[in-house]
């Protein structure tokens, strides 16, 4: 068994039920400062002006990055065995994932 085996069988993750259950969001922030990535989940319902913010996930720049490289990973994992994502058809201007945006603290 090699290292990296011994540390995945170490690593006990808690999943209570109501943290099981998740939350819908539709709409996320991301902002950043020198030491860290913040990314705010939001639910943005039909006929709001106002998104509600469901969950705050921080993140050391390190994370993020991590968190990046397994996101594409997975993604790419989805499309071999479901199919490409289609994306809607974006204006010319600043790259945002509609709704999604991301800037500064």
């Amino acid at each position: 068994m090699n290292e990296n085996e011994q540390k995945q069988q170490g690593l006990q993750i808690e999943l209570t039920p109501d943290k099981a259950q998740g939350e819908y969001a539709n709409f996320a922030i991301i902002t950043h400062s020198s030491s860290e990535f913040i990314v705010d989940f939001a639910r943005m319902l039909p006929g709001l002006s106002k998104a509600q913010v469901r969950s705050r996930v921080i993140l050391a720049p390190e994370h993020a990055k991590r968190l990046l490289g397994a996101l594409q990973e997975n993604i790419m994992r989805y499309e071999h065995q479901f199919g490409q994502i289609k994306m809607p058809e974006q204006q010319q201007g600043p790259r945002t994932i509609a709704p999604f945006g991301k800037g500064e603290a």
